[in-house]
């Protein structure tokens, strides 16, 4: 699962391997250490919700996904999922969930659980 944070935007990535457990058993974390803290962040499927949404507590973020969405979301050909949400303090933060493609260019990253780029066919 990678994670890109800019300004108000707040994007998620997975892995073949992250959609089918998120899609399967309803939840996926992962952390980061870095040596006085760890940063947790995770993507649950969440009953009665109906658009994405994202909390930072303890030390870390949980989007939340609709349960109707995410349970099917690993047999199904849609890419992303995406909603704008107005916080408490009334800024916009845009919440984007997506499948992971390789990249088109080189890398050194571990792709292999990527989902094949469309590009490349």
């Amino acid at each position: 699962m990678k994670i890109r944070i800019k300004g108000d935007s707040v994007r998620f990535r997975l892995t073949q391997t992250e959609v089918r457990q998120l899609s399967e058993s309803g939840q996926i974390y992962d952390s980061t250490n870095f040596g006085t803290a760890t940063f947790n962040y995770g993507v649950v499927l969440k009953r009665n919700t109906e658009q994405l949404h994202i909390s930072f507590d303890n030390n870390g973020i949980v989007l939340e996904m609709p349960e109707d969405l995410g349970k099917n979301w690993f047999s199904n050909d849609i890419i992303t999922y995406d909603h704008t949400m107005k916080t408490s303090s009334g800024n916009d933060l845009y919440l984007l969930l997506e499948k992971d493609f390789t990249c088109l260019d080189n890398t050194i990253e571990d792709q292999s659980d990527n989902y094949p780029n469309p590009k490349l066919s």
